[in-house]
């Protein structure tokens, strides 16, 4: 009778553990999950600030993707232009600056079929992509981030710029023909050297306009103020190009 007693009694304290355990494991499961949710918070907290900290953000692939677009059908429109800026040049026979703006048409036809019809950027394999704006530069009082295939692009612009209004400013010379570089429509399309890449049309084109100015004046006038010719091709000089073009790193 005793024995059963005690027995009664062990088996009622080892459920009662057993029941404890249960109810425990539960408890203890939860609390782990619940920490490790606030550790990821946390990282994710500590990644955010990181990059708001260092005001770095990557490139937006969207974005770029319409911006191709518009660019590609941008580039389709523009050979009617030309065609019809030819035929004025023609009536005015001002046989040089005719001849510059067919050189013009065929290089842009030739950029046309270059990066008209090409497929989607490949995200994957170009580094743009994988590069942080890590720079900036100012243009009319706003501030705007890129990375260094951004500025690259955007040098290239005030480059060819020059290099066409010289040559667009020489013809207008040649044909005794009056200043006027706004009336060239490679100044007005400011678009020769652009691949719908990297830096939104409207900054190349203002880039470009920028280059294209300062390179008519020399053409126009026989000198050589802002650049130079160099193996056959002409340069703006690095410090003109730095005074129109600036970039600040941001890290």
């Amino acid at each position: 009778m005793k024995a059963t007693l005690l027995n009664r009694r062990i088996l009622a304290v080892v459920c009662g553990m057993a029941l404890c355990v249960g109810m425990s494991m539960p408890a203890n499961a939860q609390h782990k999950k619940k920490k490790h949710q606030q550790q990821v918070q946390q990282q994710q907290n500590r990644t955010q600030y990181t990059q708001q900290g260092q005001q770095l953000r990557q490139p937006d692939k969207t974005q770029h993707e319409q911006r191709l677009t518009v660019y590609r059908q941008r580039l389709g429109q523009q050979q009617q232009v030309y065609q019809q800026n030819q035929a004025q040049l023609q009536q005015e026979k001002r046989n040089s600056q005719l001849r510059y703006q067919r050189q013009y048409s065929t290089q842009m036809l030739q950029q046309q079929r270059r990066y008209g019809n090409t497929s989607s950027l490949n995200y994957q394999n170009d580094p743009y992509f994988r590069t942080p704006y890590d720079r900036r530069y100012s243009r009319g009082g706003t501030y705007y981030e890129t990375n260094r295939f951004g500025e690259t692009q955007l040098q290239q612009a005030v480059q060819y710029g020059y290099s066409e209004g010289f040559r667009a400013g020489m013809a207008d010379r040649q044909d005794r023909w009056q200043s006027d570089y706004e009336r060239s429509v490679a100044y007005q399309d400011a678009n020769y050297g652009y691949n719908g890449y990297y830096v939104p049309q409207d900054d190349y084109s203002y880039y470009f306009r920028e280059g294209f100015r300062r390179g008519y004046e020399d053409g126009y006038n026989g000198r050589s103020q802002y650049g130079r010719r160099i193996n056959g091709r002409y340069s703006i000089l690095g410090s003109v190009l730095g005074g129109i073009l600036s970039f600040e790193m941001m890290r």
